[in-house]
């Protein structure tokens, strides 16, 4: 089956800019202790249930945090350079290409997943298979923590970005209801919801929310 346009368009956009971004992209042990706190409470979570896949995991920073903090963590991206680099950075940690839309992973596999900022490139009538997938990858009981940029409903198109490279991806900016909603249209079941205002009044609102997939129908 062919993989849809905006996927293609993404993958090359971020082999474009994948040596920059990896410069560029702050570590998360850095100084945002709202993210590092929220990336912690995940860990705790997740880190009794089993593996955890960090998905769009870009150069492999996140994916290196949550091992230290005691995770069995792996990552996914669909940038084969992203991927080059995070093996490079982190060769004691597995990395694998691989797109959100239909992961090489068994049903139940999952302890937990994390989608740092990698789901804001998918087209919102794509976003109920990526959920899907989240679900059936997913461990009853399994942890998903999505964090990404908000808005209200913003379809951007930027054409360079990250050093001024030329990139092709859009961005879709959803409020903080339509996610969760879609969530749990996907069966997971959504305990937390944190909205970051921008600093000063500029830039993006941003947001984390963590779900689990039931351990059965009724709870």
């Amino acid at each position: 089956m062919t993989d849809p346009s905006y996927l293609t368009e993404v993958r090359e956009s971020y082999d474009t800019v994948a040596a920059e971004y990896a410069r560029r992209v702050s570590e998360p042990a850095g100084p945002d202790p709202v993210s590092r706190a929220m990336l912690a409470a995940f860990a705790e979570l997740a880190r009794p249930m089993g593996p955890v896949a960090d998905l769009g995991c870009g150069p492999g920073k996140v994916t290196a945090h949550l091992s230290a903090l005691g995770v069995r963590a792996f990552g996914v991206d669909l940038s084969p350079r992203m991927v080059a680099l995070a093996r490079a950075a982190h060769p004691e940690l597995r990395f694998t290409t691989g797109s959100m839309t239909a992961l090489d992973i068994g049903s139940g596999e999952l302890g937990g997943i994390l989608a740092h900022y990698a789901t804001h490139h998918t087209p919102p009538r794509h976003l109920p298979t990526v959920f899907a997938e989240f679900h059936r990858t997913l461990a009853p009981g399994g942890v998903l923590m999505l964090a990404g940029h908000l808005g209200d409903g913003e379809h951007l198109r930027p054409t360079r970005a990250y050093g001024d490279h030329p990139v092709s991806y859009a961005s879709y900016l959803l409020p903080p209801d339509r996610i969760a909603g879609l969530l749990e249209e996907a069966g997971l079941v959504v305990t937390t919801r944190m909205v970051q205002e921008p600093e000063g009044g500029s830039g993006r609102r941003s947001g984390t929310f963590l779900a689990y997939r039931p351990r059965s129908c009724g709870s």
